[in-house]
């Protein structure tokens, strides 16, 4: 899953792509590289981000999903969590919806996504990136993000929404501390009992500079690889990434070793 930015303020700046036929562009690129979705966004979540304003939101990211729509040959994600921007993003082009708010940044959300072709639905703790980090705490980080996320496919599913559309993510960076993520990390094959696909977002983030004392995103690929790696290994089934040809090239030599007989 690319992550494309039409943004000028997400936290990786090599990541931005303000003008939206550069957008375009870098997503082209992507989907060259091996990429399997294209997750346009045009508002940053990065921790302590300000919102923007609907219509600027919808400037960003419509020519974008429009153009990507009747170009590009894997699907169009649109990464937003207003239900204006949702719907006129399907009427765009796009398949599918990634909230990071899980369907609760409106009343309308839940039923505009059920439109959709595919929902993605994340954990954050709280309702805003803005504050998402001041002191998150959690009993067990793994249970509560999975009862979360059972209730929010629930409530997707009293929407008039099909279950079946979901995929799900723990949100790795989104009101968790170094440990929360960590842990998460290591327990991701919990996360099969909720039955529907995983998806992990950890490319880049600051967890992996915190690890490895690095404060530029610039400098995480490594550590970006070797999660991407741990996902593969525990069976999740889409990596949200930065770099879509550095990934695909981890996981092949994962792959061929997991494929290596044993003995």
């Amino acid at each position: 899953m690319a992550i494309v930015n039409v943004t000028p303020d997400s936290f990786y700046p090599a990541s931005r792509s303000p003008d939206p036929g550069e957008a375009f562009e870098r997503a082209l690129r992507a989907e060259e590289e091996g990429a399997d979705l294209l997750d346009v966004g045009g508002e940053s979540t990065r921790p302590g981000s300000e919102p923007v304003a609907e219509e600027e939101e919808c400037r960003r990211v419509l020519p974008v999903v429009e153009r990507l729509a009747k170009r590009a040959r894997v699907p169009v994600s649109v990464d937003t969590c207003r239900s204006g921007v949702a719907v006129r993003a399907l009427d765009a082009g796009a398949s599918v919806l990634n909230d990071v708010l899980a369907l609760r940044g409106d009343a309308s959300m839940p039923g505009v996504a059920a439109r959709f072709q595919g929902v993605i639905l994340m954990h954050m703790l709280g309702t805003s990136p803005r504050t998402m980090q001041e002191s998150p705490c959690y009993g067990d980080v793994v249970g509560e993000i999975s009862g979360f996320l059972r209730e929010r496919i629930s409530a997707f599913e009293a929407a008039g929404g099909d279950p079946g559309r979901v995929w799900l993510d723990p949100g790795v960076g989104f009101g968790k501390t170094l440990e929360h993520n960590l842990e998460i990390l290591r327990r991701l094959e919990e996360f099969r009992s909720l039955g529907r696909p995983i998806i992990l977002g950890a490319s880049r983030k600051s967890f992996i500079g915190k690890l490895l004392g690095l404060a530029d995103p610039a400098e995480r690929l490594e550590g970006s690889l070797a999660a991407a790696c741990r996902a593969a290994e525990a069976g999740v089934d889409m990596i949200r990434v930065h770099d879509v040809a550095a990934t695909r090239r981890a996981l092949e030599v994962w792959a061929g070793i997991e494929r290596t007989p044993h003995g």
